[in-house]
Formats: structure tokens, sequence, C-alpha cells
């Protein structure tokens, strides 16, 4: 009942609405307790150490306790794409996601929804999920109830946007993020210490006796992640972040540095349209690249440039990705769609 009553007085992020959700009040997320999800998908386009060779099975979560002015998923954040599901159907979609190979379940923007997923995870846990927690975020939540949610989860994947409240009041709808966002992080830092363990296909050749690969991937079963998605002429914010995981997360956490900004204006931020009209540089990458070297920064990953719109998703389709970059398992439109991907057991 603990996770429940988080609902009738809503303080699961920093806004602290208090509303009653359970009544079918909405805060800022625009969400009641009804969970509603978009897409559960197979991506492959995922951190290394979290794709693996069977992809992150990932699980897109309506809904937003931000309103980011650049967000690329914004169909499902802003407009409230998605429909409602009940527990066992999310227990359903997870298990249908390990069947088909996953990796590990990642769950995309589910802090305003943290009640309703964990009662569904117990349920998969119940029914044979064996793989893995992400818990995908933008860092705007409380680090008490994450600190309350840690049996739960066993890699989170945060965002760290920038460190200036200047931009985060404009840009997105929150001035207090950084001091939110990094006191997230550093309970995630806390609870979760970096593990690493063999992917599906390896567990299971090992299960049948065949022989493991060299060079199969090694999958993150513990741990955090940082990202920052760098942003087209502020570069400062990219350099404080990146300063800030030198010196608070070194040794204890990745840090993930994206490059695949893509001009969008999402209709919630009236200052969407003030972000620059165009992709990361090659200047700009070539900087970054510098500073990983200023900062002695060996734990993690910076993505090659992305000069186009290829990884800016449509969930209005069945698969809102390339085929290259993902598998739909199910759509908010279609429910469970068959496909042809062979699976691997489990």
């Amino acid at each position: 009942m603990y996770w429940d009553n988080l609902y009738t007085s809503c303080t699961l992020c920093p806004r602290n609405c208090g509303v009653d959700r359970l009544a079918g009040q909405r805060g800022f997320c625009g969400e009641t307790a009804d969970l509603r999800i978009a897409v559960a998908n197979i991506h492959r386009g995922e951190e290394p150490p979290l794709t693996g060779l069977g992809g992150s099975g990932t699980i897109f979560i309506t809904g937003c306790t931000l309103g980011c002015a650049f967000c690329q998923n914004w169909q499902v954040s802003h407009s409230g794409m998605g429909r409602v599901v009940k527990t066992d159907e999310f227990a359903a979609i997870c298990l249908a996601l390990q069947r088909a190979g996953a990796e590990n379940i990642n769950i995309v923007t589910g802090s305003h929804a943290i009640p309703a997923i964990i009662t569904g995870i117990t349920q998969a846990r119940k029914e044979g999920l064996q793989i893995p927690i992400l818990w995908n975020s933008s860092s705007y939540e409380s680090a008490q109830v994450l600190l309350n949610a840690e049996p739960y989860i066993d890699v989170f994947l945060p965002d760290l946007k920038t460190l200036d409240n200047t931009f985060a009041g404009r840009y997105f709808n929150a001035a207090d993020y950084p001091e939110a966002a990094t006191k997230a992080i550093l309970a995630m830092i806390s609870m979760k210490e970096l593990r690493y363990g063999p992917c599906r296909k390896a567990l299971e050749a090992a299960h049948t006796g065949a022989p493991v690969a060299a060079d199969w991937p090694l999958i993150l079963e513990s741990g955090v992640v940082i990202r920052h998605l760098v942003l087209p002429d502020r570069l400062e914010d990219t350099r404080a972040v990146l300063q800030w995981f030198a010196e608070h997360a070194q040794g204890k956490a990745l840090i993930s540095v994206m490059t695949q900004y893509t001009p969008v204006k999402s209709p919630k931020n009236r200052f969407a349209k003030e972000l620059p009209d165009r992709y990361v540089g090659e200047r700009e990458f070539e900087i970054i690249q510098r500073w990983f070297e200023e900062f002695d920064i060996e734990d993690g990953f910076y993505q090659e440039l992305v000069p186009d719109d290829a990884w800016l998703p449509d969930f209005m389709k069945t698969n809102p990705f390339s085929s290259e970059l993902s598998v739909p398992i199910w759509h908010w439109e279609h429910g469970f769609i068959p496909n042809d991907t062979p699976p691997l057991s489990g």
C-alpha cells in the first residue's frame, strides 16, 4: 500500500503537485494513477553494455515530469500518446520482451508512474522475469522515492541535461532541475555499484554446453550510466556536466555523451522556437573529445555525430524507429505485434 498512497497527494517528483491522482486528478505530468504506455520494443541503439547482442527491452511510459523544449519523444511525454495498461498486461509486455531476447527491461520516463511500474515489475518477476530492470529517466525525481525503489531496479540510466538553473527554467519548465537531478543521481550512485555479467547468448551457450565467443559483450547488471545530450551552441552545459562527472562520479558510474540532438519544437514549451535549428557540428564534436581527455574520463562513451533525423521516432507508427534500431513488440494502438525475429529462450 505504500506505493499506492504516494498517488493520493503526489510528491513523486520535485514539483510536489499534491494532487490526488487516485481520484483522477492530474499534475504537471498530465497523468492520473493509471499507467499508460506508448510502445514496447527491442531497441538496439543504447550503449553497448545495455544493448548487448539481444537489444534492450524498452517500454515508453506516457507523460513526463519535465517539459523539455527539444524532447524527441514529445508525442509520448507531452501529447499524451499511449493507452492504459493494467498490471497483468504490463507483466505480459515485460515477459514478451524477455522471450524476444532482450538483455534487460528498459523503463523510459517512468518517474511519475513508479508505484504502478513497481507493481507490474513485481508481478512479472513472479511470472518468470529474470533479466535486469533499467530505470531510464530525466533525473527530475525524488531521491527518497528512488531509495525506496532500489530493490526493484538494477541499473539507473539518468540524464544530466544541464547545471544552469536559468536555462533549465526556460527550456525544461524546471529551474530547480540541476539541484534535483544531481541529488537524485548521487542517490543512484550510492545504491548501485558497477557490475557486469555475461550477455544472454553467453548464458544460453553455457547452459547448453555450446562454445562462447570471446567477442560477445558483457552486460551491465548493476550500476549507473549518466547521459548527457549535447545541444548546439550550448557547449558550456556539456563542459559543466563532464566536470561534475569527473569530480563526483568518476570510477563509480559511466558517462554517455549523446550527439543526436534533432531540431524539434515541442508544443509544451513556448520557448522551443528559440532553440538552434541545426545538428551538432564537427567542431563541437572535436571540442567534446578534447574535454574527455582534459578531465581524464575513461569510464564512458560518446556517440558519433548524427547529422540527420535518423534517431527521431514517430510513435504513430507500429515501429517508431528504423528497422535497424528497433523490433516492435507492443504498440498503444495495436497491442502485441507479431514479428519474425527469432527469440532467445527465456
